[in-house]
């Protein structure tokens, strides 16, 4: 099966939006694709259910017809990492609907785009972190960076687990998720990384209003490097 498990440097840097990317890059060369996002906390509350809004985006991106659940399994309303989003609500996570999900969204779509939630050591449980999940779902990683100081640490301490694991990296995604701010760090930060680390860079997305279809095709084409990607 075609597909990629979508990883954050850190939390906020875009994975969703280059998520909704990828899932239209792989629907737009014909192949029948779905989005998933596990894992979401900050959902929001509509009477007694959690809207888990990536899900959604991702759900309707990808114009599925499964349930939500199919696509976000476990919905937490605190914004934290998974595991303390639960404990502080007296859930314990289950990890079998997630799986099961998974499962039955290989049988049913030709490609897949799996959204993790935070970094790699984010916990979901005290004995499993983002990293497990990658691991157990057996997907080549893309990892989404943003291109503002600091980004050079974290993007290669992430490269380091993820070659630690022996998980297959496809590639890095710088994204703005903020209008960029002109700096000599956002300059020059792509290249440096490229420098520093066998991984290839597979492009910048720019700071993006509008997430339609056409908007999200046009802006990959220009900007990323789809041979990288194999699509």
């Amino acid at each position: 099966m075609k597909g990629f498990f979508v990883t954050g440097m850190d939390t906020g840097v875009g994975k969703t939006i280059i998520s909704a990317i990828l899932v239209t890059l792989l629907k737009a060369k014909g192949l029948k694709t779905a989005g998933m996002k596990p894992f979401e906390t900050g959902c929001l509350k509509e009477g007694e259910l959690l809207v888990p809004s990536d899900g959604m985006f991702l759900k309707d991106v990808a114009s599925m017809e499964e349930p939500i659940n199919y696509i976000t399994p476990v919905c937490l309303e605190k914004p934290l990492a998974p595991m303390v989003a639960a404990e502080l609500d007296g859930i314990e996570i289950d990890l079998a609907p997630v799986f099961k999900a998974y499962e039955d969204l290989k049988k049913r779509y030709e490609a897949i785009v799996v959204e993790g939630v935070g970094g790699l050591l984010v916990p979901i449980k005290r004995d499993y972190l983002v990293i497990d999940l990658i691991r157990d779902f057996n997907l080549p990683v893309i990892v989404v960076s943003r291109p503002t100081l600091g980004t050079i640490n974290h993007t290669l301490l992430t490269i380091r687990a993820l070659h630690f694991e022996g998980l297959k990296i496809q590639g890095i995604i710088f994204n703005y998720s903020r209008p960029p701010e002109g700096t000599l760090a956002e300059e020059t930060n792509p290249a440096v990384i490229a420098r520093l680390t066998d991984v290839p860079v597979i492009g910048t997305v720019p700071y993006l209003k509008s997430f339609d279809t056409e908007t999200l095709i046009n802006t990959a084409r220009k900007n990323l490097n789809l041979e990288l990607l194999e699509i």
